[in-house]
C-alpha cells in the first residue's frame, strides 16, 4: 500500500502562487499515475492534473491549463503541483491520489486506490 502526505497549502491573494507537495512512501513501485484533485464542500471532487510516472506525460483540467504545473522528483518520491496566477475559484481542499496503471481517464477519482488527507488552499480576492 502507498501512503500519501500532502503539504504546501495555505492562504494567498488572487494572482499569487503556491506549490503543493505529495510525498509518497510504502510500496511506491505500485504507482503509475499520480493525480491532484480538489473539492469544495457541497460539490463533487474535481480532477486538476495528473502525471504518468513512467512516460512523464501530463494532463490538466481546462480551468488550470497554463497556470498549474504538475511534476515529479523520483529521488524524493514526491509529486508537486505548482499553482500560479491563483484565482478565488481555485479555493478548495486539494488531494493527491495514486493508482497502479496509466493515466487514461486520469480525472475519474474512483479509479484511484490511494489518497492523501488533503491540504487546504484559500485564495482571496
Amino acid at each position: 500500500q502507498v501512503q500519501l502526505v500532502e503539504s504546501g497549502g495555505g492562504s494567498v491573494q488572487a494572482g499569487g502562487s503556491l506549490r503543493l507537495s505529495c510525498a509518497t512512501s510504502g510500496y511506491t513501485y505500485s504507482r503509475q499515475c499520480m493525480g491532484w484533485f480538489r473539492q469544495v464542500p457541497g460539490k463533487e471532487r474535481e480532477g486538476v492534473a495528473a502525471i504518468d510516472l513512467g512516460g512523464r506525460s501530463t494532463s490538466y483540467a481546462d480551468s488550470v491549463k497554463g497556470r498549474f504545473t504538475i511534476s515529479q522528483d523520483n529521488a524524493k518520491n514526491t509529486v508537486y503541483l505548482q499553482m500560479n496566477a491563483l484565482k478565488p475559484e481555485d479555493t478548495a481542499m486539494y488531494y493527491c491520489a495514486a493508482r497502479s496503471w496509466n493515466c487514461v481517464g486520469w480525472d475519474a477519482d474512483y479509479l484511484y486506490s490511494d489518497w492523501g488527507q488533503g491540504t487546504q488552499v484559500t485564495v482571496s480576492s
